[in-house]
């Protein structure tokens, strides 16, 4: 799988609830940085996504993705509630190796 694969196999995973998929996208000392906090672990990361996000009824919507020229992949786009309001917008930078994210960082609007 390539890098952007990876990344778009993410947004999919998280959006359809499928926990499993989106745990074997991600690397196992997978991190994401956020505005609010910081997820430390594949585990933590999907039980996060699985039973503490604030909201479940969205989905992404992506508006652009950049693959760099190192393992980087830039995303952005914003995210959708299931009334169709857009609630913020959302650049995610990748880290990607080996067909998994290592780590993430989200920069929010």
């Amino acid at each position: 799988m390539d890098r952007r694969d990876a990344v778009l196999g993410y947004y999919d995973a998280i959006d359809a609830g499928d926990d499993d998929r989106l745990y074997g996208l991600l690397a196992s000392g997978f991190v994401q940085h956020r505005p609010d906090r910081t997820l430390d672990g594949r585990d933590r990361f999907v039980r996060f996504m699985r039973e503490e996000r604030p909201r479940t009824d969205t989905e992404h919507v992506l508006e652009e993705v950049v693959v760099g020229d190192d393992d980087t992949v830039f995303a952005r786009g914003r995210l959708r509630a299931a009334d169709g309001d857009d609630l913020f917008g959302f650049v995610d930078v990748f880290r990607v190796a080996d067909g998994r994210i290592e780590s993430l960082t989200t920069y929010t609007d």
